[in-house]
């Protein structure tokens, strides 16, 4: 009697880009979030839809000053003065401070950024993505 077959589990490895593979919407059902692992660029508009930053306050403050906050705060890693781009924080293992860790899902879906909403038409690799099964 022939052995069962076995399941191939595809490995991406995130920072090489030949191992990513063509996006399906299936895919992410029984993803680790390998995307969620990627620094999340975002500008001022993401911000207020993600409620960490009001309206009044991004209409009428500095982004400078916002970028302060919000460093203070743990929501931003880095701020590009020079584009007006936020990078939100990881935690210390890489993942989006957003990801839940045991679910592997966003805890902000419905307000995530645009950079989340248009991954993987846009990104290092348009139309792949670093697919890990769980």
């Amino acid at each position: 009697m022939p052995a069962p077959a076995r399941k191939l589990i595809h490995l991406s490895v995130l920072d090489d880009l030949s191992t990513w593979v063509r996006y399906r919407s299936s895919l992410c059902r029984d993803c680790q979030a390998t995307c969620c692992t990627m620094p999340v660029e975002v500008k001022l508009p993401d911000l207020v839809r993600m409620g960490v930053v009001d309206a009044f306050e991004a209409e009428h403050e500095a982004p400078k000053q916002i970028a302060k906050r919000l460093d203070k705060a743990g929501i931003i890693g880095h701020f590009n003065f020079k584009h007006g781009i936020y990078t939100l924080a990881q935690r210390a293992n890489g993942d989006c401070r957003y990801l839940d860790a045991q679910s592997r899902r966003c805890t902000i879906y419905e307000q995530r950024p645009n950079t989340c909403r248009n991954h993987p038409q846009v990104g290092p690799r348009p139309g792949h993505c670093a697919y890990r099964h769980r």
